[in-house]
């Protein structure tokens, strides 16, 4: 499935937050005896198998989404495919497990530990005796220390991307021995295992003319069970081999060859059989799945049936019925329409052998599905206009149905459909922990009192300049008081008991005519998970169910039908426009126009649906996707957006940035780093300074929540659903495919042997919505 989104660390995460003011934030989960985390939601699916059960040789073709344009990891033009790159031919110190957490690597290290706390941070890297580079040299201090030298950020001369982390490092030194490095670091460094991975050799990392050019197109020393052979920029592809110095389990595959093909060429690359591998869309991943047999019944697992027994239409969509018809006209009496009709079943029959011969070539792959490391959020831009007051924010935030949009991803391919509960982690990682209740659960009712508070009324007050009429509200006021003959006020017997069902949704009784809350409380003070005085008056949400008398007076009538005074809106009706100071509350939502973006489409035709009901207009504007997140996102040229990020293991590190308060540059302009939303508070900053200094990963893991809990509060971001991940693999092809959070281990990656199969995870168990 195609997202906007963003490689791994090389480039980062990105969401971001605003002051939460006197927002009370609750308690966090971390403080219950029961682990927050949770599992993750989905297993891979790599068809893993022994060793033992895969055949030596053969090649790997991996469809990739280009070409990179370098191989150095942390230059700022690095990728995915840089990162797959490096995965299969450089040293890793730590690799990601399956619940994304790092574990170490034993191909290179024996231990690695703190050593010292004070009067500093001290590591002893302890490596494999075994470990050499590809020339021949051992593995040791004198590449640490060139890493370290480059990216500290000391030296201007160096391009790189980021330094988190590499800036607290006083010095590398050797050990007790050759095999051992030791690393004092200036400052306490909670994340120090996100360090040195991937490890360059010296001869990249030792001047900076070496680490701006000399690996770019080559890799000319390796230590890993690949090595780049070439990287063909006119044939698209790069070319790993087998490395004849790897000390570890040699790889069963002689090549990997990863192809740059657009993901709309993909399921034609497949069927004409030039590709093993490749991640694909729903749309693919539906035609790869027919291919391997009809649709059965999950519970008998006989073929699925048409109406009245017959079979179920096929490729064409011709039922029998059809089929009889079109023979009935080729063989009537009608001549000049037998001869069309001839002719029409000729191209169909044509159309058809295209088919299932496009079938059979399907037939030999199957598609495995995980959920992705990462996920979809949607973002808001606070830097300025209505999304600038965090109320506005909170509104849209809250009138958003988590779980809906989740479902409509996720629940059609079979991948449990949980919304998203942290901006820092996802489940079943360590720092994760749901945080949504600072914002509280999805209510339209609350959402429209705080766009209320903030100014936004139904056709709100409009500024008339001095000896114009009145326009709007106001004006239709006017009339009003003219034509009853009152003196700016309406008897109350003028009124019959009726009104316009769905567009009174305002003047309940702790509002007054305004909209605005009367009841005592201000928005601080009230119950933010979504009750509150909803609850105790019979949880009237806008669905008509129950009023504070506890009788069910819902109508059921469409929107503009008269109903008697006191009955409710139906549910999901839209709510009448709202203005402020004579402009309307319209939102621009912009999106990616590319073939792959068409599950973030359907998800903002939702979301303009639910922003709708309670009065927030907005106005689409669909963009290329080259331009879509340089010259929007990044640029600040949106309201609201829709676009993924990675997770990661490090987040007080990897977060930082992106949540980072943006600060006044010299010229003039605004500092966001990666912080596109705009939005940030110093709090929030020192919550994740806090946590990227603590030794103890219980103390940085309740920081990291509570930080989470106030990013969630302010509403500059608001996570949707972990992204899909949706893999065609060739049937006999073992240890690839959806991997999930754990770093493919490149090595055991095969073709099965005759008659051996690989593990497949057992289906999930479908999500269903709270109640």
């Amino acid at each position: 499935m195609s997202h906007v989104g963003v490689g791994p660390r090389a480039v980062m995460r990105s969401v971001a937050f605003l002051t939460a003011g006197v927002l009370a934030v609750p308690a966090l989960a971390g403080c219950t005896s029961e682990d927050p985390s949770g599992k993750p939601l989905a297993e891979r699916d790599v068809a893993a198998a022994a060793r033992t059960s895969v055949s030596d040789g053969g090649t790997l073709r991996w469809a990739v989404d280009s070409v990179p344009d370098t191989l150095n990891a942390f230059q700022s033009d690095a990728d995915a495919t840089t990162t797959r790159v490096a995965q299969a031919v450089l040293p890793s110190m730590f690799r990601m497990d399956e619940t994304g957490s790092p574990v170490r690597n034993p191909d290179y290290l024996e231990s690695a530990e703190v050593v010292d706390t004070e009067p500093k941070q001290v590591v002893v890297y302890k490596l494999n005796q075994q470990a050499v580079w590809s020339d021949g040299r051992e593995i040791g201090a004198a590449d640490f220390a060139a890493q370290w030298r480059a990216l500290s950020g000391k030296d201007s001369a160096y391009w790189t991307a980021r330094n988190a982390g590499y800036d607290r490092i006083e010095k590398i030194e050797r050990g007790a021995s050759d095999l051992e490095v030791k690393v004092t670091f200036s400052r306490p460094y909670a994340d120090w295992k996100a360090l040195f991975t991937p490890l360059y050799p010296k001869d990249v990392t030792g001047t900076p003319d070496a680490f701006n050019d000399g690996a770019r197109r080559a890799l000319k020393v390796s230590a890993g069970p690949f090595a780049v052979k070439k990287v063909d920029t006119k044939g698209d592809q790069v070319v790993l081999t087998g490395n004849p110095r790897w000390w570890g389990e040699p790889a069963k595959l002689d090549q990997i060859v990863l192809r740059a093909v657009p993901r709309d060429e993909r399921v034609s690359e497949l069927v004409a059989g030039k590709l093993d591998l490749a991640e694909i869309d729903p749309e693919t991943a539906d035609e790869v799945g027919l291919a391997a047999g009809p649709p059965r019944d999950a519970a008998t697992g006989t073929p699925l049936m048409g109406p009245g027994g017959s079979p179920a239409p096929g490729a064409q969509g011709r039922s029998a019925a059809e089929a009889l018809r079109s023979w009935a006209v080729a063989n009537g009496s009608d001549e000049e329409a037998a001869e069309e009709e001839v002719l029409a079943r000729e191209e169909r029959r044509e159309a058809e052998a295209k088919a299932r011969r496009r079938q059979q070539a399907l037939s030999g792959f199957e598609v495995r599905k995980s959920l992705e490391p990462a996920y979809t959020q949607l973002a808001l831009n606070g830097a300025d206009g209505p999304l600038a007051d965090e109320r506005v924010r909170r509104a849209v935030a809250r009138a958003l149905d988590r779980e809906k949009l989740a479902e409509a991803v996720l629940k059609p391919l079979g991948l449990p459909a949980e919304p998203v509960g942290s901006h820092l982690a996802l489940s079943g990682q360590p720092a994760y922990a749901d945080g949504s209740g600072a914002l509280g659960e999805q209510n339209a009712k609350e959402a429209r009192a705080l766009l209320a508070d903030a100014g936004w009324v139904p056709g709100g007050p409009v500024k008339k300049k001095d000896g114009e009429e009145a326009a709007g509200a106001e004006k239709d006021k006017k009339d009003e008081e003219e034509k009853d003959g009152k003196d700016g006020k309406k008897s109350g017997g003028d009124d019959d008991g009726t009104y316009i069902v769905g567009e009174d949704n305002k003047n309940t009784d702790n509002e007054d005519t305004d909209g605005k809350n009367t009841d005592g409380k201000n928005e601080g003070d009230r119950n933010d998970d979504g009750g509150g005085d909803d609850a105790k008056d019979g949880a009237d949400r806008e669905s008509g169910e129950k009023h504070s008398s506890g009788k069910n007076t819902a109508q059921g009538g469409a929107p503009g039908a008269y109903a008697p005074k006191g009955t409710a809106a139906p549910a999901g009706a839209a709510a009448a426009p709202l203005a402020k100071d004579g402009k309307a509350l319209t939102l621009r939502f912009v999106l990616p126009s590319g073939p792959g973006s068409e599950t973030l489409r359907t998800v903002a035709d939702r979301i303009t649906d639910m922003l709708k009901e309670i009065g927030i207009g907005t106005e689409v504007s669909k963009v290329p996707d080259e331009s879509y997140f340089k010259d929007h996102i990044a640029a600040g040229e949106y309201d609201l957006a829709l676009y993924s990020w990675p997770a990661s293991a490090f987040p007080a590190t990897d977060a930082r940035p992106i949540y980072a308060k943006p600060v006044p540059a010299a010229d003039g302009s605004l500092n966001v780093a990666q912080n596109y939303t705009r939005v940030g508070t110093d709090q929030v900053d020192q919550l994740f300074d806090r946590a990227m200094t603590t030794l103890d990963q219980k103390e940085a893991r309740g920081l990291l929540r509570k930080a989470d809990s106030r990013i969630w509060a302010a509403a500059g971001s608001v996570p949707l659903y972990q992204r899909p991940q949706l893999v065609a693999a060739r049937e006999n092809l073992a240890n690839a495919g959806a991997f999930g959070f754990e770093t493919p281990v490149y090595e055991d990656m095969g073709f099965l042997k005759k008659g051996a199969q690989g593990s497949r995870p057992s289906a999930p168990a479908s999500s269903s919505p709270s109640s």
